[in-house]
């Protein structure tokens, strides 16, 4: 079997050999007389904005109105979403769809059962006078990433634009913000729209005084380079989808989360303050920014919130397929088997919700414009 890009995938797997074959216990029905559903939801990181909807639902009561007592579990830098979901410690997941799919490989039962991110957040981002304005010109740069399986769409760019990941770069291991470059010691870094990007407008520039702006920097967007992949997507736990009980919990999980993202769309500096109520350690500014920037990423979505996209799919995997690593390896060896992604549980939320009067599509949404203080206070 080839390499995987992350070492962290591969000790999952061990892991998932190791409890995968405990019984999966039966899931009792959601609200069954009168008692809430205790419920486990992992996220993918700390808690911010990425997981507003989430946080919404929880605050505002939408999962309580579903019979579910759910608990979010935060996440971070050693904590593998798709892991802690496959080993029976959470009900659902929050992940990335090609690091979830690699673990999938590995033996992971997980299934895509809410796309709630319908666009790719990721950017590589460089100064203006660096000359860096398509993937190809980052030949012979020094280029920052991540790990952890946040690099798949620049290494996508990268093969895309016919460079070798492991010849013609420098790779450099990129701490989860934005100070190398910065301090000019990489060539590009990889930041998130609503995230790192915000990181260096927050920023004083040194030679005025004043913040940086968006025209300080060049943006490499995978979406328009062609080689962006499916992000945050709720998964489930495959074997426990046979059980009538978890699917009918799993309906009732998802019409929750569609009403918490449709309220965090409607209702930004709310769920801005509720994220940072939650503990964040990011400021105002930098949250409302989050928000606003997230809900690029869900809204407008035509066919509605969460429903899987076949072409974005397709796109996802034939990348994750065809992306070579420093190595030459690939994300994945093989297509996807089995119950990979599914629309049956999200698409009767999506018919519940839009019953009950939530607009699921979103089609008026209008982002807004944030203005960020130094430091994201």
């Amino acid at each position: 079997m080839k390499k995987l890009f992350l070492p962290v995938v591969a000790a999952s797997a061990l892991i998932l050999s190791a409890c995968g074959t405990a019984d999966t216990p039966s899931t009792p029905a959601p609200g069954a007389s009168g008692a809430l559903t205790p419920i486990k939801l992992q996220l993918q990181w700390f808690y911010q904005a990425q997981f507003a909807g989430y946080i919404a639902a929880v605050d505002q009561g939408f999962y309580k109105e579903q019979g579910l007592d759910v608990q979010l579990l935060e996440g971070g830098v050693d904590i593998v979403p798709q892991t802690v979901l496959a080993t029976g410690k959470a009900d659902y997941a929050v992940a990335w769809v090609p690091k979830a799919l690699a673990s999938r490989e590995q033996g992971a039962g997980i299934t895509d059962v809410g796309q709630i991110f319908a666009r790719s957040g990721t950017y590589q981002v460089a100064w203006k006078d660096s000359g860096i304005t398509k993937a190809a010109d980052l030949k012979g740069k020094k280029v920052g990433n991540w790990g952890f399986g946040n690099e798949f769409e620049l290494f996508a760019g990268m093969t895309k634009a016919g460079l070798d990941p492991g010849k013609d770069v420098t790779l450099v291991q990129q701490q989860f913000d934005m100070q190398a470059l910065l301090k000019k010691e990489i060539d590009a870094a990889q930041a998130m729209s609503y995230n790192e990007y915000a990181q260096l407008l927050e920023a004083t520039n040194p030679a005025t005084g004043k913040l940086y702006t968006p025209e300080d920097f060049s943006i490499l967007d995978w979406k328009t380079e062609g080689s962006s992949m499916l992000q945050d997507a709720v998964w489930a736990n495959t074997e426990k989808l046979n059980d009538p009980a978890y699917q009918q919990q799993t309906v009732k999980f998802l019409a929750g989360t569609i009403k918490g993202w449709a309220y965090c769309r409607d209702n930004a500096e709310k769920c801005r303050d509720l994220v940072v109520a939650k503990g964040s350690k990011l400021g105002k500014s930098h949250q409302l920014w989050q928000m606003n920037e997230v809900n690029k990423l869900v809204w407008p979505s035509t066919a509605g919130v969460g429903l899987i996209n076949e072409a974005d799919w397709k796109q996802t995997v034939d990348l994750s397929m065809t992306t070579k690593n420093q190595t030459g390896d690939t994300v994945l060896t093989k297509q996807p088997e089995g119950l990979a992604y599914t629309n049956d549980y999200i698409q009767q939320a999506l018919n519940q919700a839009k019953t009950a009067g939530v607009d699921i599509n979103g089609a008026a949404f209008q982002p807004q414009t944030v203005t960020l203080t130094a430091g994201g206070a």
